[in-house]
């Protein structure tokens, strides 16, 4: 019985491995023809797998859906490791091209910066420019991808999307914050795959930690923060005026908030104007646990005794 010893056979006075002396006296014995085929086939095998390699090679470094998108507008600097002449500033273009040397127009628009730089790099290698060229593209200038914050804000104005995954409380963190007199709703508008989309956002609940309440904010997007609720009270209180009405504000907190009754105020005979959705305005005879809405106007009589 024939034993293997490290690819060895045992008793084989030549000492070569086994399968190498097959492999060599089989290719011994072969005609030339045969032995070209051969030759062919092995060559074929190893292009075959480099093909296989490099094709993995790429799917194995996915591009994070978190990366920014070059859009028309953004400056970006690029540059080839070795090769300053390479390396130049450059815009997008509306049509989402620049002009390289070399490789000529590049279109660049939608592309991530990973993407972005395969691109180039593929263009000076397949071109036979560089050989083995490394790119690295950093954005100078972010145009492209913005967003609008308007209306009761700190610092209202467009701002660039820097992150694909630019939530809106980041946004109303570049905008400082909203301002005192400002609502505790914000209404995003834009577009979704091609459709128009409006959603309102209560922001609390976003700073309370709800992601879901916490939407992202897309290229051309605009947020509006309208002005806070007010409720007036005038008559018998010792502070009238206009005051900010709280979430679910009561008939007796909003009186409080006016520093409550005068001497001569009662309540007794309460009034409020409410203006319903047909314009009209309705007086109403609310209790003191009833809510308030944005635009009610109080009114406090006076005691006839």
């Amino acid at each position: 019985m024939a034993v293997f010893d490290g690819g060895r056979r045992a008793g084989d006075p030549r000492g070569l491995p086994f399968f190498g002396s097959m492999a060599i006296g089989g290719v011994m014995g072969l005609s030339t023809r045969a032995l070209l085929r051969l030759v062919l086939m092995v060559a074929l095998g190893s292009l075959a797998s480099v093909g296989w390699l490099s094709a993995a090679a790429q799917a194995a470094t996915p591009v994070s859906k978190d990366e920014y998108r070059l859009g028309s507008g953004d400056a970006v600097r690029i540059t080839v490791f070795q090769n300053p002449e390479l390396s130049l500033e450059a815009r997008v273009s509306e049509s989402g091209v620049i002009s390289y040397p070399l490789l000529g127009s590049v279109k660049l628009g939608g592309l991530s910066l990973t993407q972005a730089e395969k691109r180039i790099a593929d263009g000076l290698r397949e071109g036979n420019f560089v050989k083995q060229p490394q790119v690295s593209i950093l954005v100078v200038t972010v145009r492209g991808s913005q967003a609008s914050i308007l209306g009761q804000v700190n610092k209202p104005g467009r701002y660039p999307l820097e992150q694909a995954d630019t939530k809106l409380s980041d946004l109303l963190a570049l905008a400082g914050g909203i301002a005192p007199n400002g609502s505790d709703t914000a209404v995003v508008s834009g577009q979704r795959s091609g459709k128009a989309f409006r959603k309102e956002v209560d922001v609390p609940l976003v700073l309370a930690g709800k992601q879901s309440e916490d939407i992202g904010i897309q290229a051309g997007d605009v947020v509006f923060i309208d002005r806070m609720p007010m409720v007036y009270i005038y008559g018998e209180v010792q502070k009238p005026g206009a005051f900010r009405l709280e979430r679910d504000m009561t008939l007796m907190q909003a009186l409080a908030a006016g520093g409550g009754l005068t001497l001569r105020g009662t309540q007794k005979g309460l009034r409020v104007n409410r203006r319903g959705s047909d314009g009209k305005v309705e007086a109403l005879t609310p209790g003191m646990q009833d809510t308030l809405r944005d635009g009610d106007v109080v009114y406090v009589r006076e005691s006839l005794f």
